[in-house]
């Protein structure tokens, strides 16, 4: 497969990728969340920003949605014991 094909679907080099194949449904491409990487950022974080950071991408994973709603974020930060 030549690079341009990939790079238009959005693979890089560090891509992770599965396909489902099963009879009827349509070709799907997957791609691993990368850990937060606070060193790619010009500031520093706060424990407390890191920390929210990490509960939000492990609710990710759990959940398995890459874009939570208002809601859901909401409900991570009370699990973090924030209370209004």
């Amino acid at each position: 497969m030549s690079t341009e094909i990939l790079s238009a679907a959005g693979i890089t080099e560090n891509s992770v990728v599965s396909f489902n194949l099963t009879p009827g449904t349509k070709f799907q491409r997957q791609q691993r969340r990368r850990q937060i990487d606070p060193s790619t950022c010009e500031r520093e974080y706060s424990d407390e920003e890191l920390e929210f950071m990490r509960a939000l991408d492990d609710y990710k994973r759990r959940s398995g949605r890459m874009f939570p709603t208002c809601s859901e974020i909401l409900e991570v930060v009370k699990e973090l014991g924030y209370v209004k």
